[in-house]
């Protein structure tokens, strides 16, 4: 075993027992290439990847490949979703050289941490024009050998144009152009795949972010058709619920199998306000079986939720997910034909072998329910995916959100008591002996990665999105908590917006700002939209000025490329919206009300009024003992109101 036995992440763990002398990243890995005066070798990737895994066995497995390897660098596994600091600089660095990148991330560094060369997948011999990755670390030892100068000068290069990120100045003209909603939203409709919905070619991945900024901004429908279309699709678990990483064609038919954390809860959470902009009960169902997937398969007994599935199971991709027609008919009996019609298995199938993805093409059976039981049972008894068991607290935070959102509108508690229990975990468990918030948990321990800006972000929402469901103000304290340390340890009050890590977090080249979702929301666009929403309850301007400096810095740049900065206009819509802010006292209808219809520029604060620690809701009281809701925009606030009619009139009007 190498030193990676000693780690937590699922991901390293996979490498414990590689002929590589594998370190983790830290400082015994930077010390040894500075004494030895050796390039590190820093390989990234993550537990549920494929081809990590392909790249693994056929790379880091071989003893003579890892001979060579151990004999020219300081070899490094880094688990991404663990250390996202070292994987968006090495990425950043990969892009530049390559014009793209993925996982697996293989990259080279100066032993005074500049990248100089970066690539994905190599094959352990040459083939399609790829070099082997032999021939790569051939090429790379024999230029740091002979040319060390040389190498070092374009590291030094790289480093600077990975810095262009952290020093970007506001553009001169004042404040945000009103265009900026209208002109991405054109250039949305320009991009969009009229034929098969959602955004580019293949590989297809959800646009979560996208379709969320499209709803809140009043223009749904490319959003709806879109998530129409996933829904439809083989992306989605037709038998238990949850969507895949990303689609391997344009048409959202066959998935990368790997299920995230991450794009499930932000996934239920805009088919949750689909349901509230159109009633269908498709976009409900969805989402409900989304978060109940999560519940049954994600969910750890401390009340976390573990980070990934897998997309292979005995070593074969896609193999607990796919049907052939055979083991319909076996598993079906007389339902079999009336399910293939249903989800469009054809002779040959779609996938491999014969077999298929499921999708829910045709004519919706009767019976579905007991289909899917039926094949819910059969799949039951399948070798399962892997499961990456670590808890990061950004993607927590997310399914927080989702849990907290869609209890409150459905009136499920068991969602509601969900969210309470994985918020209470993550501020119980993820936590320092300083109080500063950790990254990643497993099997009874945190681990010692400080949290990065994106951890406060969504735990920021997330706190706000569970204190509007459960009026409990222990959550708004928390949230006024998270987000005076994150304005306090990532703000940038020089040119505006939040650096990745903290000021007293170790950093690369660089401290670097994240501006992109990637495939989460960046972490300055959840601080954004997190900041404006504290204010409307609190009423404090430096909030919104701390989200304004975001939105004044990267604005510009995402007019012209809105389909990467989703939630960044998602927080520009709110800034430039006539908003409401709503307080409401006592118990009652109007408190579902309010609730029920998406309304993305609504605030709400409620409980008993008095002496409340959320500014919008103190000394605020019922009338003539009923319940009584005060609408207000800026503070400014219309006479309470005690029945449903008179609150519609006043959020509708």
């Amino acid at each position: 075993m190498n030193r990676l036995a000693a780690e937590t992440s699922p991901y390293l763990l996979q490498h414990k027992e590689n002929p590589v002398d594998w370190y983790a990243w830290g400082d015994e890995a930077l010390d040894a290439a500075r004494e030895l005066n050796r390039p590190l070798l820093v390989s990234i990737g993550y537990s549920a990847c494929h081809w990590c895994h392909v790249m693994a066995h056929e790379c880091f497995e071989d003893a003579e490949v890892a001979a060579q390897m151990n004999a020219s660098f300081i070899c490094v596994k880094v688990d991404r979703e663990e250390r996202p600091d070292v994987d968006a600089i090495c990425m950043d660095a990969c892009q530049a050289i390559n014009g793209n990148g993925g996982w697996p991330l293989n990259v080279f560094l100066t032993p005074e941490q500049t990248p100089f060369f970066a690539g994905t997948y190599y094959p352990r011999e040459p083939r399609q024009g790829m070099p082997s990755w032999p021939m790569v670390l051939d090429a790379i030892s024999e230029a740091w050998r002979e040319r060390p100068e040389t190498v070092r000068d374009q590291g030094t290069r790289m480093a600077e144009a990975i810095m262009s990120n952290a020093t970007l100045e506001r553009e001169p003209q004042a404040g945000v152009a009103q265009s900026v909603i209208s002109d991405a939203v054109t250039a949305l409709a320009s991009g969009f795949d009229r034929g098969h919905a959602g955004w580019g070619g293949a590989p297809k991945f959800p646009p979560h972010a996208t379709l969320e900024f499209l709803l809140a901004a009043g223009e749904p429908e490319l959003a709806l058709e879109t998530l129409r279309a996933m829904a439809a699709g083989g992306i989605y678990d037709q038998v238990g619920g949850g969507f895949a990483r990303y689609a391997v064609d344009r048409t959202w038919t066959v998935p990368h199998f790997e299920k995230m954390l991450y794009d499930n809860a932000l996934l239920a959470r805009a088919y949750l306000h689909a349901w509230q902009v159109t009633g269908e009960s498709r976009f409900a169902e969805v989402c409900c079986e989304t978060l109940d997937w999560a519940l049954r398969e994600m969910r750890g007994e401390e009340g976390g939720f573990c980070a990934a599935l897998d997309a292979d199971s005995e070593g074969v991709e896609g193999k607990f997910y796919v049907w052939t027609p055979d083991e319909l008919r076996a598993t079906l009996g007389e339902l079999a034909d009336q399910a293939m019609a249903y989800f469009a298995v054809r002779p040959g199938g779609n996938f491999e072998h014969g077999a298929s993805v499921l999708e829910a093409r045709g004519p919706r059976p009767d019976r579905l329910p007991e289909i899917r039981c039926k094949l819910f049972g059969a799949r039951a008894l399948r070798v399962r995916p892997g499961l990456d068991d670590k808890r990061l607290t950004a993607w927590n935070a997310l399914m927080i959100s989702a849990l907290a959102d869609a209890g409150a509108v459905f009136e499920r508690d068991d969602y509601v008591q969900a969210a309470r229990a994985c918020a209470a975990f993550v501020l119980g468990e993820l936590r320092d002996d300083h109080g500063r918030l950790l990254r990643t948990w497993k099997d009874g321990r945190a681990a010692a990665i400080q949290g990065y800006l994106e951890d406060h972000a969504y735990l920021l929402q997330a706190l706000l999105v569970l204190y509007e469901a459960t009026f409990e103000e222990r959550w708004y304290a928390e949230a006024v908590a998270v987000a005076e340390a994150m304005i306090e340890r990532f703000g940038d009050p020089e040119r505006g917006g939040f650096f990745t890590t903290a000021e007293d977090q170790p950093h690369l080249v660089t401290r670097r700002k994240d501006l992109e979702d990637a495939p989460t929301p960046s972490g300055n666009s959840a601080a954004a939209l997190g900041l404006l929403r504290l204010a409307r309850l609190s009423g404090s301007p430096d909030y919104e000025r701390q989200a304004a400096g975001v939105l004044a810095l990267h604005a510009p740049v995402a007019a012209r490329h809105p389909g990467a900065f989703g939630q960044l206009l998602q927080a520009l819509d709110l800034y430039m919206s006539p908003s409401r802010e709503v307080a409401v006292v006592g118990e009652g209808p109007l408190t579902q009300v309010l609730r029920s219809r998406y309304r993305p520029h609504q605030v709400l604060a409620g409980g008993d009024g008095g002496a409340s620690v959320v500014p919008l809701l103190a000394d605020r009281t019922s009338v003539d003992g009923k319940q009584a809701a005060y609408v207000c925009e800026r503070f400014t606030c219309q006479l309470p109101v005690t029945d449903v009619e008179a609150l519609v009139a006043l959020l509708d009007g």
